[in-house]
């Protein structure tokens, strides 16, 4: 991956149906790999919030984000670096609880790494931890070495812009002033 960085692209749009599949596509047709995926309501009600993580350069990323506002149905795309994000991930370990007894103090564990025991069984153990991928992996790579890990799964990125508001409430907040003195001509 030389000269390649992270990018955070998110996306804005209304909820609908076969949406997911346009924006895959177009990573798919530059030869872009998505790293994560997560999609959720926004603050904004209505809207709906893509955040896509993918390893590219600025110019490609910049052609992605405006190929993706093309679309109809989507309000607006934009990309950041990890310097313009607050950003986390949440993984979930189960353990053999057995195995994990075995190690002595689960609570040294537990504190090392920030973590919450979910749920405890006879059988199994759930951990819950929250953080950028390399803790994740972290965690993920101490309990493989030490208890085996019998399920995992990892979320995709979640951010919010370092700015003070939501990038896309300043854009339709102009827009709608715009309009205002359009409406006043």
């Amino acid at each position: 991956m030389n000269n390649k960085t992270l990018f955070t692209i998110t996306i804005f749009s209304e909820n609908t149906v076969g949406l997911l599949n346009q924006v895959t596509i177009i990573f798919t047709r530059r030869g872009l790999n998505i790293e994560t995926l997560s999609v959720s309501p926004s603050a904004i009600e209505g809207i709906h919030k893509f955040t896509i993580t993918t390893f590219t350069d600025r110019e490609t990323i910049d052609k992605v984000a405006k190929q993706i506002d093309k679309r109809v149905d989507i309000v607006k795309a934009y990309y950041n670096t990890d310097e313009d994000l607050v950003f986390q991930e949440i993984a979930l370990y189960k353990v053999s609880t057995q195995k994990l007894l075995s190690l002595g103090s689960i609570e040294d564990i537990v504190r090392r790494y920030n973590a919450r025991i979910l749920d405890i069984t006879d059988v199994w153990a759930v951990l819950e931890k929250t953080g950028h991928y390399d803790e994740t992996q972290a965690l993920f790579k101490e309990l493989s070495e030490k208890t085996g890990v019998l399920q995992f799964i990892r979320s995709g990125r979640i951010a919010i812009t370092k700015s003070k508001v939501e990038r896309l409430s300043d854009m339709l907040a102009a827009m709608e002033n715009k309009l205002n003195i359009n409406y006043k001509l």
